[in-house]
């Protein structure tokens, strides 16, 4: 059975976008369509608001980085996924891509089945509400500033409640850090340690920053 999920793919190079069009293909996503320009797939991504979008960061016309920008400025885009599918593997650039609005990022020369796990992975993501929800035993309330594991009250400074709060409301996308800032590490680290069980849902990613997943 296709998936009936809608892809985009803003690829400039002829080969790479004909290899991920089969591998979408092949793997049943059925509505998968394909553009050469970063301004063209723009159009058709605020037409047509399609689920993910796989962006390439070197395109003609816009560049990858600024399309992100775009669909994350966008309210009616807020459920577009971007998965990153880029050469450019440096630190720099992969923070640059998740704090543009990248949910994640996957570095050129790819494995087909990692490239599709990925999709898969961001496809299933949503974004949970994050008042009266339980997550696994974790409700927040957040107008009240409450938090709850298992119906006990957690205690947490407001940082670490907005770190949650943020981290919980965009469960599966990176919350980058910058190479020098230390005050989200020991956020999480207190966090972690007052979450017990629950703070296997937090993810580290290693040079990156962090998730929930």
């Amino acid at each position: 059975m296709s998936d009936a999920s809608s892809i985009f793919i803003a690829e400039d190079d002829a080969t790479i976008r004909t290899i991920l069009e089969l591998a979408l293909s092949g793997a049943e996503y059925g509505n998968v369509r394909s553009f050469a320009r970063g301004d063209d797939a723009l159009d058709a991504i605020r037409r047509d608001r399609p689920d993910l979008v796989l962006l390439d960061v070197m395109l003609p016309g816009m560049d990858g980085f600024a399309i992100a920008r775009r669909i994350r400025e966008t309210p009616e885009l807020s459920a577009t996924r971007i998965l990153m599918v880029t050469a450019r593997t440096e630190p720099e650039d992969i923070v640059r891509g998740l704090e543009a609005g990248a949910d994640d990022y996957v570095t050129k020369p790819f494995d087909r089945r990692v490239l599709l796990a990925r999709v898969k992975a961001v496809l299933r993501r949503s974004l949970p509400v994050t008042e009266g929800v339980d997550f696994d035993g974790l409700v927040i309330d957040e107008p009240n500033r409450l938090a709850k594991l298992d119906g006990t009250p957690l205690k947490m400074s407001a940082g670490e409640f907005g770190l949650l709060v943020k981290l919980v409301a965009h469960r599966g996308r990176i919350l980058a850090r910058s190479s020098d800032e230390r005050t989200i590490d020991v956020q999480i680290a207190n966090l972690r340690k007052k979450l017990g069980r629950w703070s296997d849902h937090i993810e580290t990613i290693r040079g990156v920053g962090y998730r929930v997943g």
